[in-house]
């Protein structure tokens, strides 16, 4: 190799790197977030938890490796092109053409490393996770059990706790066993917990002084007590047939070959699974496509083109993806043959790239087109001209410094946001060929999903930003000069200070007002998407409900515009529900004139030791129970609330006797982590003054360290707090006094 290509592949190494990282970790965050936090608090080991998140790697890399090349590429060459190093090749006689041969050499690697992913750590880490997870479930079954959350897991039982301790198992435990009916039997026990042996395949429930209510078909009612008893549950759920089956996504080239021939030999058409097939031949084939479009729009004689050829790059991965799944609808509906849908996006970004490239040969002078309308281009001059006149204490270089970080504020975010949108689309639009759901409802999804995907990228791009600022400033011996004439790093990053401070605002106004709604509308449009039925989220198909005194309803069904119940069941407890106060049924009730009226039912009262001491029977009874609008509410969830919204609900159950550890925690870190932003900043600055004239790639390298040990952190600190060992506002706010101490010693120590 000559020293030209050992220079180009040095330069395209470490954006690479980066990138791949950078990439990576995003795809992964959200999913760690989703299982660490929960399954560590529940006593599931470390081990097995990093096991877990190794299994997500190798869908994420299959991703993130050709949108790395495409990276590497535009930022190397667009780094040799602003430093006019790209006009020295030029005239030294090194054409467009000469640097294909190191392009090349990194697409050639890249697309054997996909190749690999693809074909051999994708199928076996989904089965890994998929066999991960069913042991976790199989081996800890009581942990799908949520405090104060109806589980219906089991066939024809749903189960009630209204505490979960330390210890493990449940406490306040409530079961209606409807194996024989409707309303049937019904347990109340001090404590419970789930036993599964999984060589047996067997699952029993163990309840300790325990209470059963019995109604037979010939209107009987019995109650039964004693000190132990163990029910044996279906394990249909738990041990589904045949084990683990695997997808297509799970099987190996050779088992879908073997299962294209069985499927023709059974004359069963086959085209999804060659799609499948094909497709693990061409996403690889990607890197080298995108090498192509990377080094046409990277490479040119000027230094201003940076942005706009970055921004392409991201829109050149949207179109891959949206032409592979369109293909793929197309294979669905059998309009074209499965070997063209999974190459149709390398052929048509090839056939681009190849034009791209012999237009840039031709004229490496011109700027990449995107058209901006001249009265948007004269706003946004205005705008620009007139940052920080009038009221605001900004100066020149005050709005030098701060337009800097937003130009790299507004770039991180939208490189990032097309990270999540990219990885959501690929996971979702296969569901959309397979008809369980539609671009609408796809498009729905993505509309809710914004507030979250802000709320990750927001902290993570105010880091990046003002790494990078600096950096840069100090590449370019800017800040030496701020310095040499009086200025010092606190007064220059005040700016960035102030865009810290406006971010964490923001974060706490989002999730104060949308996040919570939006996540809940998200996540009931991603179950119907991914195959579940919408009464799942319906609060009209609810069915159980638990009221403010504790009382739980059940119903068959409820219609908030009538405000009628049909089939309604009300029981009620003592303090502390360790017995059956009550127990009411009507046919019918509805609500009018400020009162409840129930129809043809009856009412059946207990003592303490649950013998009944009256029966009544009605065809008409006013009673009170909870208003209309609160069996129209969504059931509470601290993710799907606002921080004044958990406050009350935990301080109501605060007041109900109910260990609220998870609440608090959940609560504390509403406050706390808006603050990431001001944190992140405070060690970004001196962080990057550290760095020396390692430039814009050193920072961001500095920035992913520094959140992968944050998100690391808060994690950790959030199951602790959740498992009891930490008080919960200690365990919310450590990440942040952690973080902060070692900003305050790296911003007294570095030469401002």
């Amino acid at each position: 190799m000559r020293t030209l290509d050992r220079y180009i592949l040095r330069q395209l190494a470490w954006p690479f790197t980066l990138g791949l990282t950078v990439f990576t970790f995003l795809l992964v965050v959200p999913e760690l977030m989703k299982y660490a936090e929960e399954y560590v608090s529940k006593g599931v080991s470390l081990w097995v938890v990093a096991q877990l998140v190794v299994t997500l790697l190798p869908f994420s890399l299959a991703l993130t490796i050709p949108m790395s090349v495409l990276l590497a590429l535009l930022v190397a060459f667009g780094r040799l092109s602003a430093d006019r190093e790209f006009v020295a090749m030029q005239a030294c006689g090194v054409s467009l053409y000469r640097l294909v041969r190191p392009v090349a050499l990194v697409s050639g690697v890249s697309c054997l490393a996909t190749a690999y992913v693809y074909m051999v750590l994708i199928p076996v880490g989904n089965q890994t996770f998929r066999e991960i997870t069913f042991n976790i479930l199989a081996s800890s079954a009581e942990n799908e059990v949520k405090p104060r959350v109806f589980f219906d897991g089991f066939p024809n039982v749903v189960i009630y706790a209204r505490e979960l301790p330390p210890t493990g198992g449940w406490d306040g435990v409530f079961i209606a066993d409807n194996r024989s009916g409707e309303g049937s039997s019904v347990y109340l026990a001090r404590h419970g917990r789930a036993v599964v042996n999984r060589e047996a395949k067997t699952v029993e429930m163990v309840l300790e002084d325990w209470t059963r209510h019995e109604a037979d078909p010939n209107g009987e009612y019995r109650v039964f007590r004693g000190d132990h008893l163990v029910l044996n549950l279906n394990p249909a759920g738990m041990f589904p047939s045949g084990g683990v089956a695997k997808g297509l996504r799970e099987m190996s080239v050779p088992e879908l070959r073997d299962r294209i021939s069985s499927l023709q030999e059974a004359g069963v058409s086959t085209h999804l699974e060659a799609f499948e097939l094909h497709k693990r031949y061409s996403i690889p084939a990607a890197c080298l496509v995108f090498g192509l479009i990377g080094l046409a729009l990277g490479a040119t004689n000027r230094r201003d083109a940076k942005l706009a050829s970055f921004v392409l790059g991201i829109s050149v991965i949207f179109a891959y993806y949206l032409l592979l799944w369109f293909g793929q609808s197309l294979v669905k509906g059998q309009r074209i043959p499965s070997p063209l849908a999974a190459w149709l996006p390398n052929l048509v970004l090839g056939a681009l790239g190849v034009a791209m490239f012999r237009w840039r040969d031709r004229v490496a002078d011109r700027p990449i087109p995107i058209p901006i309308p001249e009265a948007l281009r004269r706003r946004i001059e205005q705008r620009t001209q007139s940052f920080g006149h009038g009221t605001l204490p900004f100066g020149i270089l005050d709005r030098y410094v701060a337009l800097t970080y937003l130009r790299l504020l507004g770039l991180s975010a939208l490189a990032l946001g097309g990270i999540f949108y990219v990885s959501a689309f690929i996971e979702l639009s296969e569901n959309v060929f397979k008809g369980t759901g539609t671009w609408s409802m796809l498009g729905t999804f993505f509309f809710y999903m914004t507030p979250q995907y802000l709320y990750y990228i927001v902290p993570l791009s105010v880091l990046l930003a003002a790494l990078v600022t600096v950096a840069i400033l100090t590449k370019n011996s800017e800040l030496i000069v701020m310095k040499a004439c009086g200025i010092s790093l606190y007064r220059i990053a005040a700016p960035m200070v102030a865009g810290a401070v406006a971010a964490g605002a923001f974060l706490f106004a989002l999730e104060q007002t949308v996040l919570g709604p939006a996540n809940r509308q998200a996540q009931a449009v991603r179950h119907v998407l991914t195959g579940g039925s919408p009464e799942t989220f319906d609060v009209l198909n609810r069915r159980w409900v638990v009221g403010q005194d504790g009382s739980i309803y059940h119903y068959n069904y409820f219609d908030p515009r009538l405000r009628l119940f049909s089939n309604l069941w009300v029981y009620e407890f003592d303090q502390g529900m360790r017995s059956i106060t009550q127990r009411t049924f009507a046919e019918q009730a509805q609500y009018a004139d400020g009162d409840w009226t129930s129809e043809r039912g009856w009412t059946r009262s207990f003592d303490q030791r649950g013998v009944a001491t009256s029966f009544t029977e009605f065809a008409s009874l006013k009673r009170p129970l909870e208003p209309p609008e609160y069996f129209s509410t969504e059931p509470p969830d601290p993710q799907f609330m606002s921080f004044t919204q958990l406050r009350d609900y935990t301080e109501q159950l605060a007041q109900s006797g109910f260990d609220v550890v998870r609440q608090r925690v959940a609560l504390y870190r509403k406050v706390s982590f808006p603050f990431v932003t001001l944190v992140m900043t405070l060690i970004a600055v001196p962080f990057a003054v550290t760095i020396g004239r390692s430039g814009a790639m050193a920072g961001i390298g500095v920035g992913i360290g520094i959140a992968l040990a944050y998100w690391t952190t808060i994690l950790f600190f959030a199951a602790m707090g959740s498992g009891g060992l930490l008080a919960p506002m200690l365990a919310a706010w450590a990440p942040n006094l952690l973080f902060g101490a070692g900003a305050a010693y790296l911003l007294l120590t570095v030469r401002t």
